[in-house]
């Protein structure tokens, strides 16, 4: 059995035909796949992505989330379960590239569809994703061919539309209010985007225009165009270039130069453009460094790094990537195993720092060093080489064990632990003893 529903194509058109249906430049872009914002831009999910900002932000939590490690383990264990269909869940696309699709589908359409092909056993067996733009959902009661109540109306790529339940088509949802979908941000965000694309587009007509020349020649006669050629060809013959810095100019015929410079209205032009940026990073939940707007931060060290991880902790993780991991466990995955990201990587402050982190947890006994190793994303040390082995405080003596007591099959006495024990106490208290009492004592 192969997919029903590819990509692209196939979207469900919108009559303008029907009465009820008014002719408005508002229905017009709602025909066209968006909506028309107050500054008289069309903004739709494909559209947005014209905004460079926009564009970033989708590519950082698409990407970022795509391309983290996923694998899955038993429930109740931290042993890792390696299951196929995660590693190869599709014919031709790899595991980073479908993800990549769901994430983009989510953060534009506040939706994403996959599509679950099974073998004649009913085992899961490839997973396809499907164009948000394609699919309507709906609601009715619950029964036993449906326990979820959801409908999914979807159009293929032939223009026929099927109808399908969860058990065909895993669908993870963003934040909404009604419990059966996501709001799409870039709808949500229509003004904020639409008004950012027609700033953009006014810039580019001012500049192409030629509107910011960069002064004036002017004289107190009228100038034929022949005349005006010439003095423009000596003017920019004898002032431009580097060789002709610091010249003096001679203007005859009662002609000046004027320079043009920004006018402050054009200056303040070009900060409502950055503050659409920041719109952009508040509406995606993305720091406005990682959409390379560090006008207002550092770019140096510490500060960025916990930007970064703060964008991990707060956003990232309860937003986008928890979702994933339980919507793929309820629906993929047997009851006996779970999915869950590896973000040691993300989360991973300077060396300098996990160090003094890890000898802490070790010294108290939290961690063994296999512990460690794994949250360094490496192998556990070979068997018999003490790695699940945790350490309590006092004198490092294995986790549960009496370090006062004498050792199996021998006396206490020089040998044993409570005989070294009570030597070191000694030497201890010898070291905290005062010059005078020293002194006293001998």
């Amino acid at each position: 059995m192969t997919g029903l529903f590819g990509l692209f194509g196939g979207r469900t058109s919108r009559s303008l035909e029907s009465p009820a249906q008014p002719l408005t430049s508002a229905a017009l872009a709602e025909f066209l796949g968006g909506v028309r914002s107050d500054a008289g831009m069309s903004v739709s999910e494909t559209s947005a992505l014209r905004m460079p900002a926009v564009w970033r932000a989708v590519a950082v939590i698409a990407g970022v989330s795509s391309a983290l490690p996923l694998p899955t383990y038993k429930e109740g264990t931290r042993q890792r379960a390696p299951f196929e269909l995660l590693r190869n869940p599709h014919p031709d696309l790899t595991p980073v590239e479908l993800w990549r699709f769901a994430y983009l589908y989510r953060v534009l359409w506040g939706n994403a569809y996959v599509q679950k092909v099974r073998n004649g056993g009913g085992q899961i067996r490839e997973l396809w994703p499907v164009s948000s733009d394609r699919v309507q959902v709906e609601r009715e009661p619950p029964s036993e061919g449906n326990p979820t109540g959801k409908w999914f109306w979807i159009t293929d790529d032939w223009g026929v539309t099927h109808r399908r339940t969860s058990y065909e088509i895993m669908h993870i949802p963003g934040l909404g209010y009604d419990g059966l979908t996501g709001c799409s941000p870039v709808r949500l965000a229509t003004q904020g985007i639409g008004l950012a694309q027609a700033a953009e587009k006014s810039a580019a007509r001012l500049f192409g225009s030629g509107n910011m020349v960069g002064g004036v020649l002017q004289t107190e006669q009228r100038l034929e165009p022949d005349q005006a050629e010439r003095l423009k060809a000596r003017w920019k013959a004898k002032m431009s270039g580097v060789h002709n810095s610091h010249e003096i100019a001679v203007l005859d015929s009662g002609a000046s130069f004027k320079p043009v410079t920004m006018p402050n209205t054009d200056a303040q032009f070009l900060e409502s453009r950055q503050f659409q940026v920041t719109e952009v990073s508040r509406m995606f939940g993305v720091p406005p460094f990682l959409l390379m707007a560090t006008e207002k931060s550092t770019s140096w060290g510490t500060g960025l790094e916990q930007q970064a991880q703060g964008w991990v902790t707060f956003d990232l993780n309860p937003t986008w990537l928890t979702p994933t991991e339980q919507r793929i466990t309820k629906e993929l995955l047997p009851p006996s195993l779970y999915a869950n990201y590896q973000m040691g990587g993300l989360l991973r402050g300077d060396s300098q720092a996990r160090a003094t982190y890890y000898r802490a947890m070790r010294d108290v006994g939290a961690y063994s060093a296999d512990d460690v190793r794994a949250l360094e994303e490496m192998p556990p040390l070979p068997a018999g080489q003490g790695g699940d082995v945790y350490l309590q405080p006092m004198y490092m003596a294995p986790l549960g064990s009496n370090p006062l007591a004498p050792n199996e099959g021998q006396p206490a006495g020089a040998g044993s632990n409570r005989a070294r024990a009570a030597s070191l106490m000694a030497e201890a208290q010898r070291l905290l003893q005062t010059p005078d009492e020293t002194e006293e004592g001998s």
